[in-house]
């Protein structure tokens, strides 16, 4: 049993993880029948259930930062999750990128060192991803950093969208041996406009959603 999770129903070899504990409740309504709290240790909630395709899936809260979603990331392995679609938010730092904008995350820069190495998500899910999006969907490079995104902290060239967990995800799937991908809301502009909460919402839903269907696949 993981030191940090404590699970009260199986965890599906299969995942959707987002921050929010309220958004995993969010999408847990959303993607699943009948779904049943899988955690709440932590206050990391957790959701298991089927969704309407019949396939096993989680939708797990990682908390706010790397550190806690490295953490949360290997109890799930632990506890036999192979597959995972990141599902978050995070600010504009593109000129491309809107508010409502959907980012399907190419490569994933850790805050300064942006620019050189970056953490890459799985091929497979990440192009199937893009393909269940379509043009609802920009395929973009983001960079995390340990804090909120400082205004003007991300190095030009450093992609489109800054958040505080992907490049950590990535970086740690990698050493687990798990297969993740990222999909990415922008949640405010460069400038700070933001996304109003039934926008964030729908745009969620909308990842969500692709996220769900990629990994019935």
């Amino acid at each position: 049993m993981p030191a940090r999770l404590r699970p009260t129903a199986p965890i599906a070899a299969d995942a959707v993880l987002v921050g929010d504990p309220g958004r995993a409740l969010m999408l847990a309504q959303e993607l699943l029948e009948q779904p049943k709290m899988s955690n709440h240790a932590r206050g990391l909630w957790g959701y298991s259930g089927r969704t309407p395709a019949g396939r096993e899936l989680s939708v797990m809260s990682t908390g706010m930062g790397g550190p806690s979603a490295a953490i949360v990331l290997a109890d799930l392995a632990e506890l036999g999750v192979g597959r995972a679609v990141r599902v978050g938010t995070g600010t504009a730092i593109g000129e491309d990128a809107e508010p409502g904008q959907l980012i399907v995350v190419a490569a994933a820069h850790l805050g300064a060192t942006a620019g050189s190495e970056a953490a890459r998500p799985d091929r497979d899910l990440t192009a199937a991803l893009a393909h269940e999006l379509g043009g609802r969907a920009m395929l973009a490079e983001s960079v995390s950093f340990d804090t909120l995104h400082p205004p003007g902290a991300a190095p030009a060239g450093a992609g489109e969208i800054a958040d505080m967990q992907t490049a950590t995800l990535l970086a740690r799937a990698g050493d687990l041996g798990l297969s993740l991908a990222a999909v990415l809301i922008v949640a405010a502009s460069a400038s700070g406009e933001r996304l109003g909460e039934e926008q964030e919402v729908d745009a969620a839903k909308r990842a969500g959603n692709a996220a769900a269907t990629v990994l019935s696949g």
